[in-house]
């Protein structure tokens, strides 16, 4: 089967790629540097020509809310009018788990614009919420710094392997389409501030970390369960302190 990953050389892509390349799928890794590009359109139509079906895990290179709902409206709307011309039967999204809850953040109503395109679609579709990435933990440690101190949420946390969300997506893109969502998470829920004080202290990174209910996440303040799936959510199977990138 073909299977088109839009954002295939990125992190989560060329995981993907590899993994449906594996199982002896033709994996196609779309991106400007092969030669796709969403905003523009350039390259769509020749990549997705005999595709089943197409996982867009593309991100928006800024995070800035009026720049982040551009490239997801622009990306997604030309993306699925291609996949439609091309008669592709599946489209797999990935998103981010609390999008939903977390609507003053300007990225998160992005993804919002972006997963309403996709459910008003004539593709049927499956979108996949995943925790945050194993690899991305040191970069939240950083924005949550101040001074030498990281301030941290007293709040669910439940971070996830890259590794396990590509398996997840493959599960996904490979069976029937879900026509809504699917929830996948790391196998351990613990609070944040005491993953990030443990994490620190095995990084041996001087920095202290303080309990804050009022920290904010990338600029907005956390609930209980801001951050976190629900109890039917589809667990990974790698733990933080076995995975390579923790020490």
């Amino acid at each position: 089967m073909k299977i088109v990953i839009i954002g295939g050389t990125g992190l989560i892509g060329s995981k993907l790629v590899a993994k449906l390349s594996e199982r002896g799928h033709e994996a196609v890794a779309a991106a400007p540097k092969t030669g796709v590009n969403t905003l523009t359109g350039e390259g769509l139509a020749d990549a997705l020509a005999g595709a089943s079906a197409v996982v867009d895990v593309s991100n928006s290179p800024s995070f800035e809310s009026q720049a982040a709902l551009e490239f997801f409206q622009t990306s997604t709307g030309n993306l699925l009018a291609a996949e439609a011309a091309a008669g592709v039967g599946h489209h797999v999204a990935l998103s981010v788990v609390g999008t939903e809850r977390l609507i003053s953040n300007g990225y998160f109503r992005a993804k919002i614009a972006q997963e309403k395109l996709i459910e008003g679609s004539s593709i049927p579709y499956s979108i996949v919420h995943a925790t945050q990435f194993f690899e991305f933990v040191r970069g939240i440690a950083d924005d949550a710094t101040d001074g030498g101190v990281v301030r941290m949420a007293p709040v669910r946390f439940q971070p996830i392997a890259g590794d396990d969300v590509a398996e997840a997506l493959a599960g996904v893109v490979l069976g029937a389409p879900l026509n809504g969502r699917v929830e996948v998470g790391g196998p351990d829920q613990v609070r944040m501030d005491t993953f990030f004080r443990e994490a620190l202290a095995v990084w041996d990174d001087p920095r202290e970390v303080v309990t804050d209910p009022h920290a904010r996440y990338f600029g907005s303040e956390l609930e209980e369960r801001s951050l976190v799936p629900g109890d039917d959510a589809r667990l990974g199977r790698t733990r933080y302190s076995d995975w390579p990138g923790s020490k």
